[in-house]
């Protein structure tokens, strides 16, 4: 609770737990020096909560994403170690209710995935967005520069009992005019180019590195597109715990 108690890095982590951010973009929502926000990214990065990547767009730019999993972990840890009546289980990752066959309270929320082929992150987020939140969910997915879908995203998808062979790449122009809830680019390239939708919606970028990468460098890409999945699957149950929690309090209002 030390660690997170220092009234920047509570900031910075309420920021990152919206959106990933380059480093810069941090210095500047925390008001900040730039040296003394990488401080305090650096204490949450030796604990795990947050890491880093270079920005698949420019190399100088490094986006910070914060570990909500581990960070729920360690908050249930700390309530362990102050007194056991305060021990917190963490629910299981499962979706808040609502799955499908069970029909929405209100319209569907609308969230659309970008990323630069609409050939595997995108989809695969599409797919399982659309399975974990059921008939709440209206999901969609775009890219850049449409390409062929992935043969590991069909692959790691139906690994999962989910079917996206029949998927189509689309071009994120199909969309522009379209109302969402969420425009959540997956992409550090597409988060640069990526245009304006009515509403607005709420604009979310999750820096994943791309899996076919790892077979345009000689590597076999499937275990890529295992961690993809695994790691598009974590965020979108926190995704789908933060829209229950809206919509309570929208009704709430």
């Amino acid at each position: 609770m030390r660690l997170v108690g220092h009234p920047v890095r509570w900031q910075l982590l309420g920021e990152l737990a919206r959106s990933d951010r380059q480093v810069r973009e941090l210095t500047a929502l925390v008001g900040q020096r730039q040296s003394l926000t990488s401080y305090h990214l650096g204490q949450l990065r030796a604990a795990g909560l947050v890491t880093m990547r270079r920005s698949s767009a420019d190399g100088r730019d490094t986006y910070c994403s914060l570990n909500l999993a581990l960070y729920r972990e360690r908050l249930a840890e700390t309530g362990a170690a102050l007194h056991p009546g305060l021990r917190l289980v963490p629910a299981a990752l499962t979706p808040p209710a609502g799955g499908p066959g069970r029909p929405p309270a209100q319209s569907p929320v609308r969230v659309l995935f970008l990323c630069t082929g609409n050939s595997a992150r995108s989809q695969m987020a599409e797919a399982i967005l659309a399975r974990l939140g059921g008939s709440r969910i209206e999901a969609a997915s775009a890219g850049s520069h449409p390409k062929d879908l992935h043969p590991d995203a069909v692959r790691v998808m139906r690994e999962r009992g989910v079917d996206i062979s029949g998927a189509r790449s689309k071009h994120l122009r199909e969309f522009v005019e379209q109302r969402f809830d969420y425009v959540i680019s997956l992409c550090d390239r597409v988060r640069e180019v990526c245009p304006e939708f009515p509403g607005p919606p709420a604009m979310v970028h999750w820096s994943i590195p791309d899996p076919a990468a790892e077979a345009a460098a000689g590597q076999p890409s499937h275990p890529a597109f295992v961690r993809t999945a695994d790691e598009l699957n974590t965020r979108i149950q926190f995704l789908l715990y933060a829209i229950e929690h809206f919509q309570a309090s929208s009704e709430r209002s």
